[in-house]
């Protein structure tokens, strides 16, 4: 069995690499992290050397997520590539053919506090309005991925919490 999980080192991404590691357990399927690093939109030098800090940070990131996965007995594979993310984990699964596809569900946690309740109605404005035009990652994989899709929910941070 094989599983592809995209990842970003984020802290839904680490959520649902925990929950890929508990779940699948005593499966040991072969795990496959993919880590896509949006283009940075600016060809400037400033540009070129942010990117190449971004890809640094986050295929070390990646690795050590996928030696995490080794210590606990999986066979960990790494993709890295470079674009629109929807685009690329797309692609990666019609290359793998993987029998799962698992990713997390992207939250915006608005800030509480005595504008929180502006900033949540103007944040639900702005998902649905990227829903009508662009469609999030997860959604976008949900209407063409090939194969199963498992959506990882992740909780709400206490209050206070980063």
């Amino acid at each position: 069995m094989e599983i592809m999980l995209a990842y970003d080192d984020s802290r839904n991404a680490r959520i649902a690499l925990e929950t890929v590691r508990r779940m699948f357990a005593p499966l040991k399927p072969v795990i496959t992290l993919i880590s896509v690093i949006e283009d940075i939109g600016s060809a400037t030098a400033g540009a070129d050397d942010l990117f190449n800090e971004q890809f640094a940070a986050q295929k070390a990131a990646t690795d050590a997520a996928a030696a995490e996965l080794a210590a606990h007995g999986f066979e960990a594979r790494v993709i890295i590539a470079q674009g629109d993310a929807r685009k690329m984990i797309l692609r990666a699964t019609e290359e793998r053919n993987p029998d799962l596809l698992v990713m997390a569900r992207h939250s915006h946690q608005p800030d509480s506090g005595p504008l929180g309740f502006i900033t949540k109605r103007l944040d639900a404005i702005v998902e649905e309005f990227d829903h009508m035009t662009f469609g999030s990652v997860s959604a976008f994989l949900a209407r063409r991925a090939k194969c199963p899709l498992l959506i990882v929910p992740t909780p709400a941070l206490p209050k206070g919490a980063r």
